[in-house]
């Protein structure tokens, strides 16, 4: 059995239970090696086969994966966050698929949710946002026209953006072309949960200025909206003590 792990956002305490578990259990372990924390790795046993997929093509992890499986061992591919959000995963379930190996995914903590635990921030604030739009600029990954930042700035729903801390002045230009004012409310955070994460409020148009301030260049995530620095916001009808609902009538 292939099992896809999600390793969490980096903090080693963030991976699931299930997901420590199978680790502790894999013969193999074939880990992002650029993005995964390695303390990771201390949760696999002595005999287990370690593999730093950083360093391979899709073609040679795969290879390990079906030597793995006729060999009758269990195999961990160890991906950064939530492998669901451009981990990909679907090129190798397609091939496993196709071969007939068995596999299952182990969802982990995106890094998206590990920037808001970094600026104690909620996404979805009544009257303020409630939508998130995760998204990247273009680099050597094509973005479909139709998901470009301009478009997605005109919706001023709150925006996280992954993969592109190297092209900030290009982003703030096409968000502020979108709609977004220069002075709307902005976040990088760099290496959320790592022992060594740092985190920085400042606006649409400084975050290029802000990156640089600070040598942030890589391995961080961008917030976009005024969730960001939210002043006044609807409470929460859930418990609001005149909303009725399934479980309680309303107290006044």
């Amino acid at each position: 059995m292939i099992h896809f792990v999600g390793a969490g956002s980096g903090a080693p305490d963030l991976i699931t239970i299930r997901g420590k578990n199978l680790l502790e259990e894999a013969d193999v372990v074939i880990y992002a090696g650029s993005l995964v924390n390695p303390k990771l790795l201390e949760y696999t046993k002595d005999v287990c086969t370690i593999y730093n997929s950083a360093k391979m093509t899709l073609e040679e992890v795969l290879s390990v994966m079906e030597k793995s499986e006729a060999e009758g061992k269990n195999t961990v591919r160890l991906h950064t966050g939530d492998p669901c959000i451009y981990g990909a995963i679907r090129e190798q379930m397609d091939v496993l698929d196709e071969k007939n190996i068995p596999y299952d995914y182990t969802p982990g903590v995106s890094a998206f949710c590990g920037a808001a635990s970094a600026l104690n921030l909620e996404y979805t604030l009544p009257d303020v946002s409630q939508s998130v739009i995760i998204t990247r600029m273009e680099g050597r990954t094509p973005v479909p026209e139709r998901e470009s930042i301009q478009s997605f700035a005109a919706h001023h729903a709150t925006m996280v953006v992954f993969l592109s801390t190297g092209m900030l002045e290009e982003l703030s230009r096409r968000l502020i072309e979108g709609g977004y004012e220069a002075d709307t409310p902005a976040a990088i955070v760099y290496k959320a949960t790592w022992e060594d994460e740092q985190s920085f409020i400042c606006t649409v148009g400084t975050l290029a200025r802000t990156a640089k301030d600070h040598n942030i260049t890589k391995t961080a995530l961008m917030i976009i909206g005024d969730v960001v620095r939210a002043g006044k916001y609807d409470r929460s009808r859930l418990y609001d003590p005149g909303f009725t609902t399934e479980f309680r009538k309303a107290s006044k």
